[in-house]
């Protein structure tokens, strides 16, 4: 997604220099509340994460407002085998509300279709109501709950799993153009 843009937003691989703007919401409590890890503490230690390992199935891109270098989100895009990946998100709470996410995820699913996907799913904490709001109006269906899937800061929490096939994604009128293929 190396210059992928949308009206609003572009995306591009994420570097270890956007912790420093992605610190202030991974540091905080209520913005980390329903991921699988505790908030960072130091923002060497997002750095860290935010370096790409070798052999590692997550590819990530940070979330741009079009024209400007501070991230003000994430999006994640986890190979779990062939045709299959698992996507995470996370919006800095000055950036959300505005339809960022919905339209940074969208662009992120329009890319792992070119790339020949054949399906897209989300692992969410069924008290997530943003999350399941925004996969919903992605088109994505609920498939399943994992019942006491993840012990986490919060405590052990059950998953829900939306899912999405290439055949049913619908690209929702955000104003984003369409991705072009890998490697054009």
């Amino acid at each position: 997604m190396d210059g992928s843009r949308a009206d609003r937003l572009a995306l591009r691989p994420l570097r270890s220099s956007d912790a420093d703007a992605l610190f202030p919401t991974m540091a905080d409590p209520e913005a980390m509340r329903w991921w699988s890890r505790a908030p960072f503490v130091h923002v060497g230690e997002l750095r860290d994460h935010f370096t790409p390992s070798d052999g590692s199935p997550w590819r990530s891109w940070a979330i741009l407002r079009t024209g400007e270098d501070d991230a003000i989100g994430v999006v994640s895009a986890g190979r779990k085998r062939e045709g299959v990946s698992e996507i995470g998100y996370l919006l800095s709470r000055d950036a959300q509300g505005r339809g960022y996410a919905r339209e940074a995820v969208a662009m992120l699913i329009d890319r792992l279709i070119a790339e020949g996907h054949r399906r897209v799913f989300a692992d969410t904490d069924p008290e997530n109501r943003s999350s399941i709001a925004l996969l919903t109006r992605l088109g994505f269906t609920l498939e399943g709950r994992l019942r006491a899937e993840w012990r986490t800061h919060i405590g052990v929490r059950d998953s829900l799993i939306y899912g999405l096939l290439a055949e049913e994604w619908r690209r929702p009128e955000i104003g984003a153009r369409p991705l072009s293929p890998p490697g054009a």
